[in-house]
């Protein structure tokens, strides 16, 4: 079985969403607290505070604050996990110094368990039932594949509810025998090893002159600064909104556009040669006085493609097919500079669009991209077929809620057996 995420989004009416946002703002100052609770307790005592510590006071913390007592204990603890995650992330050197957030800032909750909450749906529309909340909410959606669901988080994004729920399934997709390679740029988005282009789509051009206009009257309007005491004016915080709606609408529409493309790929190769890419140091800042603004640029332009995005849409697809993706060492293999003919390197400057072979015997001739996607459907082809096995990563140290019940349940089982 096969986790899976779909986002339905919710229709409240007055009353429920000012159920839902009250519990958003309650579960707000539950994560401040924790995150306040931790800094003192280190500071003035040097006492670290771990998750079990905070989730073994939930019940002495409801006693004094019994506006807590109507939520969840499930959902309590999934909060406290966040701060937990956070910290976890800080000692790794994945993350800055947990923060307090705002309630504005603040996205939502989680039903870790199935005690508080119930979906009525078979994968398309369908009712949500908060237990904790007492209220039963329309969801409107639908999930390619419908299974057991597990979890359930309620966001706010932009004015709007979601709930993004978890399910275990067993998905499937159609595919074809095919191999192929792919080849990312800027220009071109995805080049086929067969010699098709597939485009970057204009609609994020186009968002981007709009959310750049909207931004742009943004900044004529009185902003806030809390160190002057400045409050931001109306017509600052109805702009703010537009362009928030206009950036969300670019994203949506890039996903949309992503999964389209990558599900094309799937359904017609069972395996797919990618490339690995470095795509934290490729949309690094550029060092001062090197050319910042045009790297700005490029760096815009590779995340606007989704570089990241594209390889981990086809691994999960492509598994789900019965098929494989695969990258190929890109440092070691060169597939721009290499040959597909020959194997021959033939170094090239990022203005020699069009691979001209220098080895006198071999003279192929072939687009640049086109030659690097085909470079990559070779080098998957040579591979063995026994180092093509799809092995999921594991999730051992990621402390999800499950796998901490879990230590909690042996431990438990350590103590009774030392007892006897």
């Amino acid at each position: 079985m096969k986790m899976r995420r779909i986002t339905y989004r919710i229709y409240p009416n007055k009353t429920q969403s000012d159920k839902l946002h009250w519990a958003r703002k309650m579960h707000g100052e539950l994560y401040n607290a924790a995150v306040a609770n931790r800094r003192t307790q280190y500071k003035q005592f040097g006492h670290s505070v771990d998750y079990f510590e905070q989730q073994n006071c939930l019940p002495e913390f409801k006693k004094v604050w019994i506006e807590y007592a109507e939520l969840g204990s499930q959902t309590l603890q999934a909060t406290l996990k966040r701060v937990d995650l956070a910290f976890q992330r800080f000692f790794k050197g994945l993350g800055k110094y947990p923060k307090f957030k705002a309630k504005r800032r603040y996205a939502g909750w989680t039903y870790p368990g199935k005690a508080s909450w119930k979906v009525h749906s078979n994968g398309q529309n369908g009712h949500l039932e908060l237990r904790d909340l007492g209220v039963k909410l329309q969801i409107r959606g639908k999930a390619r594949t419908w299974g057991t669901p597990t979890t359930c988080t309620i966001c706010l994004r932009n004015g709007k509810w979601y709930a993004s729920i978890t399910v275990q399934c067993e998905p499937n997709r159609a595919t074809n025998t095919g191999s192929i390679g792919i080849d990312l740029g800027c220009k071109e988005a995805i080049t086929l090893s067969t010699g098709e282009k597939i485009a970057k789509p204009s609609f994020i051009k186009e968002g981007q002159a709009k959310v750049k206009a909207a931004s742009k009257r943004l900044r004529r309007k009185r902003a806030p600064n809390r160190n002057k005491k400045i409050k931001g004016s109306s017509r600052w915080k109805k702009e703010r909104r537009r362009v928030s709606k206009l950036q969300s609408k670019v994203a949506r529409q890039r996903e949309d556009w992503l999964h389209k493309t990558t599900s094309d790929i799937v359904g017609g190769n069972s395996l797919i040669a990618g490339e690995q890419l470095n795509v934290k140091g490729m949309t690094s800042k550029a060092k001062k006085g090197k050319r910042k603004k045009q790297k700005a640029g490029l760096n815009r332009s590779i995340l606007d493609v989704g570089f990241a995005t594209i390889g981990q849409l086809l691994d999960y697809k492509a598994a789900e097919a019965g098929g494989f993706y695969v990258e190929s060492p890109t440092q070691k293999l060169k597939p721009t500079q290499r040959c597909v003919k020959c194997w021959e390197l033939t170094p090239k400057t990022l203005a020699d669009r069009v691979h001209i072979c220098a080895n006198p015997d071999c003279n192929h001739v072939e687009d640049r991209d086109v030659n690097a996607a085909q470079v990559n459907e070779t080098w998957a082809r040579g591979l063995e077929r026994t180092s093509l096995d799809v092995e999921s990563p594991s999730a051992t140290a990621c402390g999800s809620m499950r796998q901490l019940g879990t230590l909690k349940r042996q431990k438990q089982r350590l103590q009774r057996s030392k007892s006897l």
